[in-house]
Parts: C-alpha cells; sequence; structure tokens
C-alpha cells in the first residue's frame, strides 16, 4: 500500500468500512471535522507527514477489563 498524505485521502481510507452515504448530513460532518483536524495537526508539524496502514499495528481489546465479556 502507498503512503497517504492528502487529508482527502486518509479520510475516505479511514471511512471506507463505515460504507457511509456521502451525500448523508452525518456523512459530510464527520468528513468536515475529520479534514480540519488532520489539516491543523499538518500545519503545526515542521514537514508533511505521511500515513502508512500497511504497517498499521493490530489493536486489542481487552474486553473482560471493561467489564464485557
Amino acid at each position: 500500500m502507498e503512503t497517504l498524505n492528502r487529508p482527502q485521502a486518509i479520510i475516505e481510507f479511514c471511512l471506507a468500512p463505515l460504507h457511509l452515504n456521502p451525500q448523508s448530513e452525518a456523512a459530510q460532518e464527520v468528513y468536515r471535522r475529520l479534514e480540519h483536524v488532520i489539516k491543523t495537526y499538518q500545519s503545526k508539524i515542521p514537514q508533511p507527514v505521511s500515513v502508512d496502514f500497511s504497517n498499521m499495528p493490530p489493536i486489542v481489546i481487552n474486553e473482560a477489563a471493561h467489564g464485557y465479556e
């Protein structure tokens, strides 16, 4: 997988598994908020950040720790 550095590409990749209707008001608001966060973050760091999702570590949720056994 190639690295992503454009906010739109990062957002689209992250939201794809949710199969949101891109025309819905909720999806547009989520997109707007995420784009603001990513652009703000990128503006505060000295060099652009790229995201490589192929190196993403797995997330292990300990349900027992939260009482969801």
